[in-house]
């Protein structure tokens, strides 16, 4: 199951990502993407609510990372380390349906997976000033 949750998540991050970059629609990116995943039904369902919810929120969860990495300009976070850190505070701060600490944990996972060797670090230090909050 956490491994299907997982692959959803990083699903979720190539699609906004992708929209980051390259500004790309949502919707089509996403599409474009399950069509080939292999996801079951309820996690493709989970990738769609992550990508939408990111980008209904996006203002807000840039607000927040701005406010718990202000030596670092939104634009200037790399790419994928940015939208990890948007999917781990959609989580965190708006969606509320995982656990924090899984959260922060995936979080971690992806910025192993798809970051430089200091995106680990980065995003844990940033989701941990986010989560303190959130516990609050």
């Amino acid at each position: 199951m956490a491994g299907v949750r997982r692959k959803a998540r990083a699903l979720a991050l190539q699609v906004l990502y992708e929209v980051d970059s390259v500004g790309h629609e949502a919707e089509e990116v996403v599409t474009r993407l399950l069509a080939n995943a292999g996801l079951p039904e309820e996690n493709e369902a989970f990738t769609r609510e992550l990508v939408s919810g990111v980008i209904h929120n996006k203002r807000k969860i840039d607000q927040n990372i701005q406010s718990f990495a202000p030596a670092w300009p939104i634009e200037q976070i790399s790419v994928i380390d940015r939208n990890i850190l948007r999917l781990a505070i959609f989580e965190i701060l708006f969606d509320d349906k995982a656990p924090v600490k899984v959260a922060i944990n995936e979080a971690v996972e992806l910025a192993k997976r798809f970051g430089t060797d200091n995106s680990p670090r980065f995003v844990n230090g940033v989701l941990g000033s986010v989560s303190a909050l959130a516990n609050r």
